[in-house]
C-alpha cells in the first residue's frame, strides 16, 4: 500500500482519488529510495508507473519542507512535447490537494507568454531541453537554488542528439540537488557522458532490460508485398479485430498522411499524428481519441513515447522500426499496467532482415500470421541451397562414398586427374616492382 511509504496526507488523498490501490515494482522500488535523498539511475520499461515513482517523493519532501522565498525547486527535462503533457497531466492529479505551482515550458506556445510564468515563480518546471534553453540564453530562469533535478527518458534525449542541450542545462543548476535519471536501458553508449558530473554516487535500480520488456503482449508478424498490400492488409485488421483503441506506426509524415488518408476513406475513425503538424492541432487529436471519438490513431515515432492512452490494445507497425528499442517503445503503447494486448508487424521483402535481427536482439519469437482474404505473392524468404563449396568438398564426397551413394564427378576435376599440381610460388623467386634487383642470397 502507498500509505507504507510514509508520504503526505495530501499526496495519499490524491493517490485514493486516483483508485491507485498498491504500487508498482518500480514505485516500490523508486520512492523509498528517492524520500532518503538519494541520487537514481532506474531503468523500467514503459507503462510501468514511473512517472508517479519520481513525482511523489520529489512532491513529499517539498510539502514536508517548505521553501516559499527560493526560485524553482524541481526541473522536470523530457525529450517531447507530448511526454512533457503527460507529466504535466500526472502532476496536476498528484499535486491536486497542494498549494504546488508548475509551469510547462515547451515547443507550441508564445515564448512571451512562458516568460512570464518563469515571473511567478513555480516550484517545478516541466519542459523540453531545446525551448527551455532558449529562455536560459535570454536570462529568465534561476535554478541557482534548485533542489530536484529529473531526467525522464534519458536514453531517447541522447538519441535525437539532446545530450549537449542537457548538459548546458544541467551546468547552470544547484551542484547540491537530487538527481533521479531514467532510462528504458542502461547499456546506451552515451549514457556514460551524459552522466559525469550530474549524479554523486547514484543507485541504480533495474528492473527490466530492453529484451526482458512487455511478456503481455502477443506479437504477431504478417507478410506484405508493399505498401498498397499494406494498406489493405491494416484496413482488414482494423475492420476484423477487436480493439477499443489502435495506433499505427509509420517511419516517415509523409506516409502517415498517406495512409490516414487511405484508411479515412475507407470509414475508419481516425486520426493523425506527426511532429510537422502545428501543436493545436496535435492536442485536438489526442483530445479526440482520449473522448474515443476517434479510435485509431495514425502516428510516427514522435508519438512512440510519452503518449499514455487508455484502451489502447492493439498496435500496428505499418513500417518496421528501425531499431529494438524504437520497437519496445512503439508497443508498449499497449499492453500497459499488466494489461494484454497485441502488436502485429507488416514485413515486405526489404524489411525481413530487419525484423529478423530485432526479434534476436529482443529476443521475441515472432508469431506468423496469415491472412487468407489478404494473401500475396510475397510469402517469405525462400529457404537457401547448400552451397556448391560446401557440397563438393572433400569430406561431402567422402560421406557419400561411405554409405554408398555415387558422387557426380565435375568436368574440370576430370582433366585434372593424373596431372601434378604447380609448386607453390617461393617469397624469393616472386617477381619484384619495375627499377629494384631482387635480393641476392650470401652464400
Amino acid at each position: 500500500m502507498f500509505s507504507e511509504f510514509d508520504l503526505d496526507k495530501r499526496l495519499l488523498k490524491a493517490i485514493d482519488k486516483l483508485g491507485f490501490e498498491k504500487p508498482t515494482p518500480v514505485q516500490t522500488e523508486t520512492i523509498p529510495r528517492a524520500m532518503d535523498h538519494k541520487d537514481l539511475l532506474v531503468s523500467s520499461e514503459t507503462g510501468s508507473g514511473k512517472t508517479a515513482a519520481f513525482l511523489l517523493p520529489t512532491l513529499h519532501q517539498m510539502l514536508v519542507k517548505a521553501a516559499p522565498e527560493s526560485g524553482s525547486r524541481m526541473l522536470i527535462l523530457l525529450p517531447t512535447r507530448e511526454l512533457a503533457r503527460q507529466v504535466m497531466t500526472h502532476f496536476k492529479q498528484l499535486a491536486e490537494f497542494t498549494h504546488l505551482k508548475f509551469a510547462l515550458i515547451c515547443g507550441g506556445e508564445t515564448f512571451k507568454f512562458q516568460r512570464a510564468m518563469f515571473r511567478k515563480n513555480p516550484e517545478v518546471i516541466i519542459a523540453t531541453p531545446g525551448r527551455l534553453l532558449e529562455h536560459i540564453e535570454h536570462g529568465t530562469p534561476d535554478f541557482s537554488e534548485l533542489e530536484f533535478l529529473v531526467l525522464d527518458e534519458a536514453d531517447r534525449m541522447l538519441d535525437m542528439g539532446l545530450s549537449d542541450d542537457v548538459l548546458r542545462i544541467v551546468s547552470g543548476c544547484n551542484t547540491d540537488r537530487q538527481t533521479l535519471l531514467f532510462s528504458a536501458t542502461l547499456n546506451h553508449r552515451g549514457l556514460t557522458n551524459m552522466m559525469a558530473g550530474m549524479l554523486r554516487e547514484p543507485e541504480t535500480i533495474r528492473l527490466n532490460t530492453v529484451r526482458e520488456q512487455h511478456q503481455n503482449i502477443r506479437q504477431q508478424i504478417v507478410v506484405a508485398d508493399d505498401s498498397l498490400h499494406k494498406g489493405r492488409l491494416t484496413d482488414w485488421l482494423l475492420t476484423n479485430e477487436t480493439f477499443a483503441k489502435a495506433m499505427i506506426f509509420t517511419n516517415t509524415r509523409i506516409q502517415a498522411d498517406k495512409l490516414g488518408s487511405y484508411l479515412r476513406s475507407k470509414g475508419q475513425r481516425m486520426g493523425v499524428l506527426h511532429g510537422d503538424m502545428e501543436q493545436d492541432e496535435r492536442n485536438r487529436i489526442m483530445q479526440l481519441l482520449r473522448q474515443g471519438i476517434i479510435n485509431v490513431l495514425v502516428a510516427t515515432d514522435v508519438a512512440a513515447r510519452g503518449i499514455d492512452v487508455k484502451g489502447v490494445d492493439l498496435v500496428i507497425n505499418f513500417d518496421m522500426a528501425r531499431s529494438g528499442k524504437e520497437h519496445v517503445h512503439r508497443i508498449g503503447r499497449t499492453g500497459r499496467a499488466g494489461e494484454e494486448g497485441l502488436a502485429i508487424c507488416l514485413i515486405n521483402p526489404q524489411e525481413w532482415n530487419l525484423m529478423s535481427s530485432i526479434g534476436r536482439y529482443l529476443r521475441i519469437d515472432f508469431e506468423q500470421r496469415t491472412i487468407e482474404s489478404q494473401l500475396g505473392k510475397y510469402k517469405g524468404p525462400q529457404k537457401t541451397k547448400t552451397s556448391g563449396k560446401a557440397a563438393g568438398s572433400k569430406k561431402a564426397k567422402q560421406k557419400k562414398k561411405d554409405k554408398g551413394v555415387k558422387v557426380k564427378t565435375r568436368l574440370r576435376d576430370k582433366k585434372n586427374i593424373g596431372k601434378r599440381r604447380k609448386p607453390a610460388v617461393k617469397v624469393e623467386d616472386k617477381p619484384t616492382p619495375s627499377g629494384f634487383a631482387p635480393l641476392m642470397k650470401k652464400k
